[in-house]
């Protein structure tokens, strides 16, 4: 199974989180983080991502239901 994450670019400041956290799955441009793909594992670090983000830029959706980050 997988999820859709995504990163809102008027938010995001590059801190490096992301990339940080999770290598294999976000990466780090000049301006903003990015996914690699445009799909995610449904993984526990996945949730720690957005969870960690310091701008709250990243936005974790199973279909229509957003999981992360978790309240």
């Amino acid at each position: 199974m997988t999820w859709q994450a995504e990163i809102d670019g008027g938010r995001c400041i590059a801190s490096g989180m992301c990339a940080g956290i999770a290598p294999d799955l976000f990466a780090l441009d000049a301006e903003h983080a990015r996914p690699l793909a445009d799909e995610v594992p449904e993984e526990e670090r996945v949730l720690d991502v957005a969870d960690s983000c310091p701008a709250a830029a990243i936005t974790v959706r199973d279909g229509a239901t957003t999981v992360g980050p978790r309240p």
